[in-house]
């Protein structure tokens, strides 16, 4: 009679443990290497011609207590522009197009980070970065930084981090104005919240504050909202939205004439700085390739 009990106490433990050995799995994170690869890329012929091309890359490898992770990407535009006149008569002509390529925008940006978890909701990183961004007048900018964070939440379908790091910046404008320091100590904010509804539609939103010691007034905030359905578990449509404020605005140089260039009798006397827009706004539209 003990002998029976004891065989089936021992069948009962078996069985639960090979029920709940796999729910213990699917919590831990995954380990490895994963890959995120979004292309984009829009083109125009005929009348006009223009082509802009998109991509990012998010390289990822995760081990039991630490993570690395590295982001490149960017986006170059690309514009022909055509002239387009006729020599001859008015009865008898031959037209003529000469035209003429022209990147009218780019930006660029590589950025690589190391965090390690001291428990379950703190960890500390390192970084550093570059990034090039010719419309809002930046030729070069690399920047390292160091601190602390918390996972507030980690879940399968939610996850809530923010960060807090002190920040070292080098950054060199395409018009270098005299008594502007271009390197300089600050203060990153950083937060990331992803949230996946259902078993195809993904939102996340990433935010980096950026605050100069040196000056305080030059504050930069970077927002990316973006939602992506998956297709199957390598191909994904998205599509995004980012913000780029810039309370201190790098400068562009722009003609000065002594009368308004319509007037014929208007005369080139020079060059004169101007302050660029504080908010550039980019939306995407993207496919998604997972490794």
């Amino acid at each position: 009679m003990q002998k029976s009990t004891l065989r089936r106490l021992a069948m009962q433990a078996g069985i639960l443990a090979m029920l709940t050995l796999p729910a213990q799995a699917a919590d831990e994170p995954a380990t490895g290497w994963f890959d995120k690869a979004e292309l984009s890329l829009v083109s125009t012929a005929g009348n006009a011609e223009a082509t802009t091309i998109g991509f990012k890359n998010e390289l990822l490898r995760k081990w039991e207590k630490s993570a690395f992770e590295l982001k490149a990407g960017g986006v170059k535009v690309e514009t022909t522009n055509f002239e387009r006149f006729a020599v001859g008569t008015q009865s008898n002509f031959t037209q003529v197009e000469n035209a003429t390529e022209e990147i009218t925008a780019e930006s660029y940006y590589l950025n690589g980070r190391f965090g390690r978890t001291i428990s379950e909701h703190l960890y500390w990183h390192v970084g550093a970065g570059w990034d090039r961004n010719e419309p809002s007048g930046i030729q070069n900018r690399y920047s390292g930084v160091a601190g602390v964070g918390n996972l507030w939440i980690r879940r399968d379908d939610l996850t809530f981090r923010t960060d807090y790091g002190l920040t070292f910046t080098k950054q060199e404008d395409l018009v270098d104005l005299p008594g502007i320091d271009d390197t300089f100590a600050g203060v990153r904010i950083t937060s990331k919240y992803e949230q996946t509804f259902g078993e195809a539609t993904t939102f996340s939103n990433e935010t980096i504050v950026d605050e100069n010691l040196d000056e305080t007034s030059d504050l930069r905030v970077n927002m990316i909202n973006s939602l992506s359905i998956s297709m199957n578990s390598h191909l994904a449509l998205k599509v995004s939205l980012q913000w780029l404020f810039d309370n201190e605005p790098a400068f562009e140089v722009i003609t000065l004439y002594d009368l308004p260039p319509i007037d014929p009798l208007a005369m080139v006397i020079g060059q004169v700085p101007r302050e660029l827009e504080d908010l550039d706004t980019i939306f995407t539209t993207s496919m998604v390739i997972n490794f």
